[in-house]
């Protein structure tokens, strides 16, 4: 397994932060208190021991003892407006092959032998998640993966609470975000019922790799109860940190949360520029996804 770095890492700009009180970093890192952007190493930490892993080492349909197909929405339509129909058990959305997982949007519509859920979309994909089959609460998570450009293309790695609270109560962490039309911006980011999108006050922060849609990188997250590092190959470019408030609308990131891998077609924010119909078929790799915890957590 190969994993390329980039040559150089170019910060770019912090997307929304909020008029939040600055915390304090009760992890001791040295980290400037003020959430968002940041430009430091990201590591590992060597206590940590390994909990949870796909290698993607077995040849067919994803490990159905590690993965679910989420396919809940496809009759109605799915939260941002997104074009794409998210199928389950079809190996053109979703596979194994040469020890990597292959995430495939396509254009395509299910006029044979259409399923009961289909709602007339022009694009198929796939989102898998570990909900229901593994949780985790703080850890180091890792994914090797390469992701598509295109516009029109949205591919993420994200998690969210398994509190119960509608979104975004329960907590969504952003451990990468890619819209097409931006080809090699990748963003971090995080959302809760008091920083989240719609209110205009989510807090995260973005980075250029040249070769993303053509290499390999390490998309990482590092969540302990006192902050949340996300970064790429070893380096953090975002911070959100505990304020010890209390507050669950602040700080949802204290109960157990489940990891998504998707491509997602068009939307409010992928769509933001139309879709290029031939960007498709679009592939998200993944080589490993990897997850280390504290065994004292």
């Amino acid at each position: 397994m190969t994993v390329r770095r980039a040559a150089a890492l170019a910060l770019g700009a912090v997307s929304l932060l909020a008029d939040a009180p600055a915390p304090q970093d009760a992890s001791g890192s040295g980290l400037s208190a003020k959430n968002g952007r940041v430009d430091m190493p990201l590591e590992r930490p060597a206590d940590y021991r390994l909990v949870w892993s796909d290698e993607f080492d077995s040849p067919g349909l994803p490990d159905p003892a590690k993965w679910r197909y989420d396919t809940s929405r496809n009759k109605q339509g799915w939260y941002n407006h997104e074009k794409q129909y998210y199928s389950a058990g079809r190996p053109e959305n979703a596979r194994i092959a040469d020890g990597k997982l292959i995430l495939q949007a396509r254009r395509e519509r299910l006029d044979d032998d259409t399923p009961d859920d289909y709602g007339g979309q022009d694009y198929t994909s796939a989102r898998l998640v570990t909900r229901g089959l593994a949780e985790w609460k703080y850890g180091f998570f890792e994914v090797s993966a390469k992701i598509p450009c295109g516009r029109g293309t949205w591919p993420a790695i994200w998690m969210l609470g398994t509190g119960g609270e509608d979104w975004p109560a329960q907590g969504e962490i952003d451990i990468m975000e890619h819209v097409g039309f931006d080809p090699g911006v990748v963003h971090g980011t995080i959302h809760t019922k008091a920083y989240n999108h719609v209110a205009g006050t989510q807090i995260g922060s973005q980075v250029t790799l040249d070769d993303a849609c053509t290499s390999f990188h390490r998309y990482q997250l590092d969540w302990s109860p006192q902050r949340i590092l996300i970064g790429v190959d070893g380096r953090a470019y975002m911070r959100f940190a505990n304020d010890g408030s209390g507050d669950h609308a602040r700080w949802p990131f204290d109960r157990p949360e489940y990891l998504i891998l998707n491509i997602a077609v068009g939307g409010d924010w992928g769509g933001k520029k139309g879709i290029d119909p031939d960007a498709f078929p679009a592939r998200m790799m993944v080589d490993y996804v990897r997850i280390w915890q504290n065994p004292g957590q």
